[in-house]
């Protein structure tokens, strides 16, 4: 492993959003994600999660939608916490995770109903975004 992997070369601070307790809560105390989406619409980790479960059952094209959802509803708050459209988004930073598990599974879904070119788009973007997220995403952790 290079010692530049990982290491962001262009100075550019890393975004870190703020946790969202409350979804926590609501997800820790076992409620399903369609009904955390409905309360906290806002939650990129709520409609990760439901592009998982859609991706899981067979359901491609809502799994892309749910995931799209989620993408823009992260970039909503990235930008609400300073992100200028580059730069580091550690997936280590646990509050940054529904956003990147929102473009893996975007990427997932556009894969799977053959959108080359969003694959190679949405790859490159979370590559720039944290070059472990995708591997650490497959690995469920």
């Amino acid at each position: 492993m290079s010692d530049e992997l990982g290491r962001n070369l262009l100075g550019i601070p890393e975004t870190l959003l703020t946790p969202d307790e409350e979804v926590d809560a609501r997800l820790a105390a076992g409620d399903e994600p369609v009904d955390v989406v409905a309360r906290f619409p806002a939650s990129s980790l709520a409609w990760s999660l439901l592009a998982d479960e859609a991706y899981d059952d067979g359901r491609t094209v809502e799994s892309y939608a749910y995931a799209r959802v989620g993408y823009h509803r992260g970039l909503d708050a990235l930008r609400h916490a300073g992100w200028r459209g580059q730069g580091p988004v550690p997936y280590s930073h646990e509050p940054n995770r529904g956003f990147l598990r929102s473009l893996y599974a975007l990427q997932r879904a556009a894969a799977a109903i053959g959108e080359a070119t969003e694959v190679d788009r949405i790859g490159k973007f979370l590559h720039d975004s944290d070059p472990t997220a995708a591997e650490q995403i497959a690995a469920g952790k």
